[in-house]
């Protein structure tokens, strides 16, 4: 089977600087991909390259089998994109903008008008079709955004940081709508620096910094190759500075601090079976545990982790 995403050695030079080097790595049918990394890493330019936007200096970019470089029609005639800020003529409806966006891909005007209202749906903004979008919010227009790129039922999406820049309304209305894309099972390539988005969104992560790939799988897998957790446990005690003291003398547990009447943070060395052996080790103190549950940034440890070794 040809996988949808293929990127082998692929380099760009810029007079010396190598934004992206020698990066390979293969996006699987239907996954989410959150391409990961900080402000400058090579993300943006790995996507310009992937939409034609800029020539790579060496190596390939094959979409759905074909090179981007050798056959660019045919390479993104099944892609849809969102690159850099999105702009539209403030005068038109969104249900105007996609019949013109259309058209101007070709697409009938009976599959325009069936697949306009189907993903207006999708983005969450039916209720706005016939607003003037000069009106619309940074995020309304990157739903809009969004809705044209999928509008000629593409087999693959590139995503450009779609919340950069979104106030946080803007950015739970966004992260809606890539859920949504998500429940479709569209092959999705976004780029992001935000950790809390790909670990909430994204079914597969590829980490990167300085051009270059430093690691990729699963998100399930990153996180469980990070030895060190850290949770969030809640109790029906309260907790004051004796339970602290106890607990703080359990094996593994570091960076200990209470969080709330009956709830502390804390940090332990190991995986799933060091998470259990915790859990039957304050039981057997006498606590009622009534949540234990991670914390949500074992893949920011993984992330930061590689990023400093990386410099």
């Amino acid at each position: 089977m040809v996988e949808p995403i293929v990127i082998q050695n692929l380099t760009k030079d810029f007079s010396g600087f190598k934004a992206v080097d020698n990066l390979n790595l293969t996006v699987r049918q239907g996954s989410f991909l959150g391409f990961l990394g900080p402000n400058g890493a090579g993300k943006t330019t790995t996507i310009k390259i992937l939409t034609n936007m800029l020539s790579a200096t060496s190596g390939s970019a094959l979409l759905n089998g074909v090179d981007v470089v050798n056959d660019p029609k045919t390479a993104l005639a099944g892609v849809g994109a969102v690159v850099e800020t999105p702009e539209f003529y403030p005068y038109l409806t969104p249900r105007e903008t996609l019949a013109y966006l259309g058209e101007l891909r070709g697409m009938s005007a009976e599959d325009i008008r069936s697949r306009r209202a189907e993903v207006l749906d999708v983005v969450k903004m039916s209720e706005w079709a016939d607003k003037r979008i000069g009106k619309f919010s940074k995020g309304m227009k990157q739903r809009i955004a969004i809705a044209q790129a999928i509008l000629h039922e593409p087999s693959v999406i590139i995503l450009d940081e779609p919340t950069s820049g979104l106030d946080p309304r803007g950015m739970v209305e966004v992260r809606g709508v890539l859920q949504n894309l998500k429940k479709k099972q569209y092959t999705v390539f976004m780029s992001s620096h935000l950790l809390n988005e790909v670990q909430e969104v994204c079914d597969d992560v590829a980490l990167i910094d300085h051009g270059r790939l430093l690691k990729s799988g699963s998100v399930a897998e990153l996180i469980n190759s990070v030895n060190i957790r850290r949770l969030e446990v809640r109790t029906l005690q309260q907790i004051d500075g004796a339970w602290l003291n106890k607990i703080s003398q359990i094996e593994g547990v570091q960076e200990l601090r209470a969080s709330g009447p009956a709830s502390f943070h804390l940090t332990l060395d190991g995986g799933d079976e060091n998470q259990a052996r915790l859990l039957h080790d304050l039981q057997a103190l006498g606590l009622t545990v009534v949540s234990f549950k991670e914390s949500g940034v074992a893949l920011e440890s993984l992330y930061l982790s590689m990023i400093k070794d990386s410099k």
